[in-house]
């Protein structure tokens, strides 16, 4: 058995469903396993992420980074990204927020952790991840997408890319 990862300083947690300023269930799991992380100690900085639908006050990175506050994470460790709609605008989002080459600790469900963590090595991110738990009974068909993106990603050579742009080059692949 494999241990347990341990988090970078940096957390980011992955956007999930708000409702009406409150987290969806899969993300208060999300926020829930961060604020865990947080508390067992050496975690510094949790970044948020997740914009808002059209027409929706509030946004998902906002929801996230007020519910951590309510349970007593100091303001100064919180970040909210307030503009991504996708999994990788979620990552370049925490990204603009940290000095570059920041180590990250991605927290998403278990499902949708290894396509996350793909997309971060085609940002060329420093990434492991801590997976939160999915509900008892998770939704067949998110399992099947999540899977057959991840399939599709190894197929189309979704990769790191910072080799190939400081040779001049363009990175081969589809454009993230």
């Amino acid at each position: 058995m494999t241990p347990p990862t341990l988090p970078y300083s940096t957390v980011v947690v992955l956007g999930a469903a708000q409702y009406a300023g409150r987290p969806s269930p899969a993300f208060q799991r999300r926020l829930d396993h961060a604020l865990a992380l947080y508390r067992a100690g050496g975690v510094q900085t949790i970044v948020v992420t997740g914009g808002r639908q059209p027409g929706d006050p509030y946004s998902e990175g906002e929801v996230g980074r007020d519910y951590l506050a309510r349970q007593g994470i100091p303001a100064r460790a919180l970040l909210a990204e307030t503009r991504s709609r996708t999994t990788i605008e979620n990552l370049r989002g925490a990204r603009s927020f940290l000095p570059p080459g920041t180590p990250l600790t991605l927290v998403t469900d278990e499902a949708h952790a290894p396509r996350a963590l793909a997309l971060a090595k085609a940002l060329d991110l420093t990434a492991n991840a801590s997976p939160s738990p999915l509900r008892r009974q998770p939704d067949w068909k998110y399992l099947l997408r999540e899977k057959l993106a991840l399939v599709a990603y190894r197929l189309l050579g979704v990769q790191g890319s910072a080799h190939k742009e400081r040779a001049g080059e363009t990175p081969p692949g589809p454009q993230l």
